[in-house]
């Protein structure tokens, strides 16, 4: 025999597997980790870039004021100087403009570090506008502008612009210093950002790239593996071709020696029938002259009558039945011999209408036994033998309504339909007597029967239609319940032709 090719496929499959799993889930987790982290991210850049609007909202803020502020002293410097009421529209407009806007600065420093800041701006605020309104009163009122202006040149007024500036410089420098510190720590996280894709796509890119490995060396191997099969299977189908032929032959020669056997054997059954006739025919003259013989005490005479008369005839009778039995057994093996030597005869044939027919021809018996046929499904025609398959079914629904349960209606469903690949199943379901679990198998054997023996038979229709099911290569199953009823299901090719090889 040829020794067969060791691969190693299962342990190199389970180790693909395994390491193709593997990848996938490193893949998967650097995935995740990189949503992970640029979600996390984003939203820390959301969060700089929020705190750099309000540092620049801020300072712009801080420097409309302080416009407003300078627009105002130039106003009051103008007017003091020159004395012309129209260089204080200026001042009118800034300082109806400063108190909403220093309101808006004042709450836009809002926390612990920003409130004496605000503290100290506001009251700069206050103190300047005071000094300014002073001074213009006292020229445009009081129309003392020689005591405006020396209190304008005073040190109090030098000193209280100086801390103006110097308000507005501390409150500019912090927003420009919490913009720095926004657009840092913008700039920190969209390098982390950077960071996390780059790492996450070589991580990806090294997953991809081994996984694409073994993939391929394991694809090597698959292909390799599938040349060593189909050299395999070259010499496989060569040896099977060579095993069917043996088997064929052998087959062959079974059936020609169970033909032989019965034929012999039917000659010296006939000799013992045709002696038994005679011995029976003998029998009766013996039987005559006794019955006209007086009675008597003698011992001899009582003997020869009671075996002219019982002994005699009841031992011819043994005899009889015996060899009509065994008659029986023998047409019995010469009927499977004759279905297995016989060509099968591929033709198209309708399931249903031959179904049908095997129906009409068991009508009778199942009307006496007030029951039902039903027929389910529809299959196209099949190419099988017709004799064969009338013959399958004929027997199917035979036993069907000899084994009925004579206490319920029988019922007998049908069922066509399609299987697996390129066959089809008829399943044959009654609610008979059932078959016990242990006779499963042992009803297809030959002379072997199932349950209460109160039906004539020899015990060779199962057997012969399992044969008769395989000869036309399909196969034969049944489930069943005792008490509850059998299902046969057939399983048939649909074309003969790929079984027997024929045109």
């Amino acid at each position: 025999m040829m020794p067969m090719p060791r691969y190693g496929m299962p342990s190199s499959q389970s180790a693909f597997f395994r390491s193709t799993a593997i990848a996938i889930l490193i893949g998967l987790a650097a995935l995740v980790a990189i949503v992970a982290a640029t979600l996390w991210l984003v939203g820390e850049t959301h969060i700089y870039s929020d705190s750099l609007d309000r540092a620049r909202q801020q300072r712009a803020a801080v420097a409309a004021l302080h416009i407003l502020i300078l627009q105002a002293e130039t106003s009051q410097r103008g007017y003091l100087l020159a004395g012309n009421e129209s260089y204080l529209e200026p001042y009118d407009s800034a300082v109806a403009k400063i108190g909403p806007q220093l309101d808006r600065v004042r709450s836009m420093l809002t926390g612990a570090d920003a409130a004496p800041t605000a503290g100290r701006l506001v009251a700069t605020v206050d103190g300047v506008l005071a000094k300014l309104k002073e001074t213009i009163d006292l020229a445009r009122i009081d129309g003392r502008r020689d005591a405006a202006m020396a209190l304008f040149s005073s040190n109090d007024e030098r000193e209280l612009m100086v801390d103006e500036q110097k308000a507005f410089l501390d409150l500019v420098a912090q927003a420009d210093h919490n913009i720095s510190q926004s657009v840092e720590r913008q700039q920190i996280a969209i390098s982390r950002l950077r960071f996390v894709i780059f790492g996450g796509a070589l991580i990806i890119i090294a997953v991809t790239v081994g996984n694409a490995f073994v993939v391929l060396r394991y694809t090597r191997r698959l292909a390799t593996a599938q040349r060593e099969v189909q050299e395999l299977n070259a010499g496989l189908e060569e040896r099977v071709r060579e095993r069917t032929s043996d088997l064929g032959r052998a087959n062959e020669e079974v059936q020609r020696f169970a033909y032989i056997v019965t034929h012999d054997l039917r000659a010296p059954l006939v000799n013992i029938m045709g002696f038994t006739s005679e011995l029976e025919t003998s029998l009766a003259p013996v039987q005559a002259f006794i019955g006209r013989a007086d009675e008597t005490n003698d011992p001899v005479v009582k003997n020869a009558r009671l075996a002219a008369l019982e002994d005699l005839p009841e031992a011819i009778g043994f005899i009889r039945s015996s060899t009509r039995k065994m008659d029986g057994l023998i047409n019995a093996i010469l009927k499977l011999s004759r279905e297995g030597r016989r060509t099968l005869k591929p033709e198209p044939v309708d399931l249903g209408t031959l179904l049908q027919a095997a129906v009409e021809s068991v009508r009778h018996q199942i009307i006496d036994a007030d029951g039902t046929v039903t027929i389910e499904g529809k299959v196209n025609p099949i190419i099988s033998d017709k004799l064969a398959l009338d013959q399958i079914f004929g027997n199917l629904l035979d036993n069907a309504v000899k084994y009925r349960d004579p206490a319920r209606p029988l019922s007998i469903k049908i069922r066509i339909g399609k299987e697996y690949g390129r066959t089809i199943s008829v399943a044959i379901e009654d609610n008979g007597r059932g078959i016990a679990k242990q006779d499963h198998e042992r009803v297809f054997e030959l002379f072997r029967r199932s349950g209460v023996q109160n039906q004539r038979g020899e015990g060779i229709g199962l057997a012969h239609v399992r044969a008769m099911v395989r000869n036309l290569g399909g196969d034969i199953t049944l489930s069943s319940e005792l008490g509850y009823g059998t299902t046969f299901k057939v399983i048939l090719p649909k074309d003969l032709r790929t079984v027997t090889g024929a045109d």
